[in-house]
């Protein structure tokens, strides 16, 4: 992961899609390279569709996975990319807790599944806010083969179980998620779910973020690979 950062060139391209409700809305696509394994949801954090989340597509793409990632809050704030500080972070805040539904994106998030299942197997992984809407796609979704969640905040606080393959990552130090109720999970064991807890905090799988942390964003996103290789990717 660290070296195609170091060298990354956005390969893929940002096209519109049409969603269920009839909302168009900027979708990145990033054709896979070499053997096509699968298909794969990249849903974004809070700050939307960030330089950050096209480069993680085009990773996963260069993996041999097919990758959509939906512009989320475009119909509340068309083409919104955030920084991670200041009046940015409180509009990313505003438009994910009052602006735009959780639903709302669980639908589009079907929608792109949809679109990519007459190829092949479909996974889904996301980030933060992202990361709260992969559990529950895993949970509500169809279509899904497996699934990947990062530091979502509304996971601990659920009962809902994933009907199919999932793993949840955390940082042992996010100010934001207590390890204290991750850990409480784990003891609860919910079903099909693998969920581990890493030395560092929340957003730790960006290199933007003052809580990157390279040794845990690599040994996530080897997990990550692997569950997706074993589920038909």
């Amino acid at each position: 992961m660290t070296k195609f950062l170091q060298g990354w060139k956005m390969t893929g391209e940002t096209i519109h899609m049409k969603m269920a409700d009839g909302a168009d809305i900027a979708v990145y696509h990033a054709k896979s390279t070499g053997e096509r394994r699968g298909g794969l949801v990249l849903v974004q954090e809070i700050f939307g569709v960030t330089d950050h989340i096209r480069e993680q597509c085009d990773d996963y793409a260069s993996e041999g996975y097919e990758v959509l990632a939906p512009a989320l809050f475009d119909r509340e704030h068309p083409g919104f990319e955030a920084d991670y500080t200041g009046p940015d972070f409180d509009r990313a805040v505003e438009l994910a807790r009052k602006l735009h539904p959780f639903d709302q994106s669980l639908s589009d998030v079907q929608t792109c599944i949809d679109a990519l299942s007459d190829r092949g197997h479909v996974f889904v992984a996301g980030y933060c806010y992202g990361g709260s809407v992969a559990w529950f796609a895993a949970c509500r979704l169809k279509g899904v083969a497996a699934a990947s969640a990062y530091y979502g905040s509304l996971i601990p606080k659920t009962t809902e179980e994933p009907r199919l393959p999932t793993m949840a990552h955390f940082g042992r130090y996010d100010r934001g998620i207590p390890v204290d109720d991750v850990e409480a999970m784990i003891a609860k064991a919910p079903a099909n779910a693998e969920i581990f807890v890493y030395d560092a905090g929340h957003g730790f799988n960006s290199d933007r973020r003052k809580d990157y942390h390279e040794s845990s964003a690599d040994l996530a996103r080897e997990r990550t690979l692997a569950l997706f290789r074993a589920n038909g990717g």
